[in-house]
C-alpha cells in the first residue's frame, strides 16, 4: 500500500522569538504538537516525521503519537532539515510527502485535504493566500515598482510533492548547493509546475511573541 507521509520541520533555534517557539505554549499545549495533533487526524495521513533541534525528546514523541514514525535532529538550515527528515521516508512506500512547519500551529484539516488531492494529480501543490497589501520593490531607499497584487500570493504549509519528484529536487538542489526557501522553489528548478490550492488566512506562521498572541486571538473565534 502507497502512503502519505508528512514531515514536520521544527528545529529551529528561534533567535527572532527568543526561544525555541515550537515549544512555546499556545492555550497550555505546545505550538508544534497543534500541527502533529492536526495532521494525525487525518485519515490520509499515514505517517509523521519529526525533525527536531536534536533528539532528546524524541522517545517522548514516538510513545504519544502512534503515527510519529520517527524522529530526528534537524541540519545547519531549514533545507538541511528537511533533508534529514526526508531521508527517513519508507521510498518503497511513501506515494505523497508534505512537508509542514512545524510553527503553523492553525492548519486544518480542509487543507490537508486540498493539498493531498492536488499533489496525487499533479505532483506539486502548495497552499496559498492573495496579498491584501500594496506590495512595492524597492531599492537603496526608493520604490522601483509597484507590483501587481491581483497576481501575488503568501505561500503556506503544507507543501505537497510525489515522493520520486521531490526526492530529484532536494537531490538536485543538493548536489548544486543551491538553497531555497521553500520545497515548492526546489521543484520548480527541476522544471515541474507546482499547482496552488486555496490557503487558509488562520494558518499562519508563529515567529515573533505577536504572532503568538494573535494565534490565540484567532483560536478564539
Amino acid at each position: 500500500m502507497k502512503i502519505v507521509t508528512a514531515i514536520i520541520i521544527a528545529a529551529g533555534e528561534g533567535k527572532r522569538f527568543g526561544s525555541s517557539k515550537q515549544f512555546a505554549l499556545l492555550r497550555g499545549k505546545p505550538v508544534l504538537d497543534w500541527s502533529i495533533e492536526e495532521l494525525a487526524a487525518h485519515p490520509k495521513v499515514n505517517d509523521i516525521v519529526l525533525v527536531l533541534p536534536d533528539e532528546t525528546r524524541k522517545e517522548e514523541f514516538l510513545r504519544r503519537y502512534m503515527k510519529v514514525c520517527s524522529v530526528t535532529s534537524g541540519g545547519p538550515r531549514r533545507q538541511d532539515s528537511v533533508w534529514r527528515g526526508f531521508e527517513r521516508l519508507d521510498s518503497r512506500r511513501t506515494e505523497l510527502v508534505l512537508i509542514h512547519d512545524g510553527v503553523r500551529p492553525l492548519l486544518s484539516q480542509d487543507i490537508i485535504t486540498r493539498v493531498i488531492a492536488e499533489a496525487r494529480r499533479s505532483g506539486a501543490a502548495i497552499p496559498a493566500v492573495p496579498v491584501e497589501d500594496t506590495i512595492k520593490e524597492v531599492g537603496q531607499g526608493e520604490v522601483i515598482r509597484t507590483l501587481d497584487r491581483q497576481r501575488l500570493y503568501r505561500v503556506q504549509t503544507p507543501q505537497g510533492f510525489s515522493y520520486s519528484l521531490l526526492e530529484k529536487a532536494l537531490q538536485q538542489a543538493k548536489e548544486e548547493g543551491y538553497y531555497g526557501t521553500d520545497e515548492a522553489g526546489l521543484v520548480e528548478r527541476v522544471g515541474h509546475k507546482v499547482a496552488v490550492v486555496e490557503g487558509d488566512p488562520r494558518n499562519i506562521k508563529v515567529t515573533t511573541p505577536a504572532d503568538l498572541k494573535i494565534a490565540e486571538a484567532l483560536l478564539e473565534h
